[in-house]
């Protein structure tokens, strides 16, 4: 199964992605449908509404009066609060339960309005964000919900804005033209993403990397990329454990190729072996294979690991999972912050790396010529943190 997070900010256009994944064969769950249903009459949370806010939001037939409640609650923080602890929990319970509910194969899309503002994202595969053009979106407001202009901004104002989403969201679903446009962006990203993704979630397997060399100029959003898949991995995780940023991709203004590493550390091997299943369940599954790491100043002699991938075809990663105190543990995080902050070294890393694509055409090839760059590298590394005084952190 494949759980995905589907939000956008008020008339962004959410409701019509919706639909469409639902005709494309998603199982779609509406928290607005479901915060309807656990405050319907009769249910304890529309008598614990009334306990908290009074009898004045109700209708004459005892059903929630909506426009009185929002009345109430509107810019107030601690009332919104109040709602939230009564309406939340419910919905979440209730999503629950729909999501067991649904066959092994489905896509389950979760349509939650404030899925960023709740923190709600790491909890998904995947989370898609719609967006549009805020003129647009006031526009719609206005034309559709019967809002006047100073109405509709400030139900925008008051939720997450733009640059928010975008960096909780694995995808942005682009709205600023007409329906037919939008459904051909749904289509193509369920066929190229989403039904990849479940099967390789439903088999455990990683998604097939593009096994061409291409090196990359740095991408600005690489952080926030690594960032999202940390968190996955830490919701999906029992305890609290350290996940890292490694490797190129987390030098800011270093070339890489276009693959997120990160490193989960642990106590022992036989600890992530135990994590191994939680870990696939998220999206990474283990990849098959005894993986070595060069025990750096130990001349021939290596480390053994772990190594993870993903599932999500939009986005390749390596999750590289190692002991604490081992040697490759230490030189992932005593490279990656020495070339954060010696430019000269970022530099030069740089300038090989151009040498070696220019040598060598396919990624094996590549790795066996970074060989002795990186015996060089540890060597200067060693020097940096001893005279710096370096620690290991995250």
């Amino acid at each position: 199964m494949l759980r995905v997070g589907l939000t956008g900010g008020i008339g962004a256009g959410k409701s019509a992605v919706a639909r469409r994944l639902a005709e494309r064969g998603a199982i779609v769950i509406d928290a607005d449908v479901l915060a309807r249903e656990v405050v319907a009459p009769g249910t304890e949370g529309l008598a614990e509404i009334v306990s908290e806010f009074g009898s004045g939001v109700l209708t004459a037939e005892g059903a929630l009066d909506r426009p009185a409640l929002a009345a109430k609650v509107f810019g107030d923080d601690s009332a919104r609060r109040a709602l939230e602890k009564i309406i939340h929990p419910r919905v979440r319970a209730r999503t629950a339960e729909l999501t067991l509910a649904a066959p092994p194969r489905a896509i389950v899309v979760n349509d939650v309005p404030l899925l960023v503002e709740t923190g709600l994202a790491p909890s998904y595969h995947l989370v898609i964000v719609v967006e549009t053009d805020r003129e647009l979106r006031v526009g719609r407001l206005v034309r559709s919900r019967g809002m006047t202009t100073e109405q509709a901004e400030a139900r925008i104002a008051a939720q997450a804005d733009d640059a928010t989403r975008r960096r909780a969201a694995d995808v942005v679903l682009v709205n600023d033209g007409d329906l037919g446009e939008l459904n051909a962006r749904v289509d193509k990203l369920y066929r190229n993403r989403l039904k990849p993704f479940e099967e390789n979630v439903r088999l455990g397997v990683s998604a097939r990397a593009d096994r061409g060399l291409h090196i990359a100029g740095y991408d600005p959003t690489w952080p926030d990329q690594a960032a999202r898949l940390i968190a996955r991995i830490r919701h999906a995780l029992p305890g609290g454990h350290t996940v890292s940023h490694i490797g190129s991709t987390a030098v800011p203004g270093l070339p890489a190729k276009d693959i997120i590493d990160l490193m989960l550390a642990v106590r022992t091997l036989d600890e992530a072996d135990a994590l191994a299943g939680d870990l696939a369940a998220a999206g990474f599954p283990r990849r098959a294979g005894e993986w070595v790491d060069n025990a750096r100043g130990m001349p021939g002699e290596t480390w053994p690991k772990r190594l993870h991938g993903g599932c999500d075809p939009g986005r390749t990663v390596n999750l590289h999972v190692r002991v604490t105190g081992s040697p490759g543990w230490r030189f992932a995080l005593l490279m990656r912050d020495h070339l954060r902050t010696v430019g000269e070294a970022r530099d030069g890393y740089a300038a090989a790396k151009a040498q070696w694509v220019s040598e060598h055409s396919d990624r094996y090839a590549y790795a066996e010529a970074k060989e002795p760059w990186f015996d060089r590298e540890a060597l200067a590394a060693d020097e940096w943190a001893e005279a710096t005084g370096w620690q290991p952190g995250e």
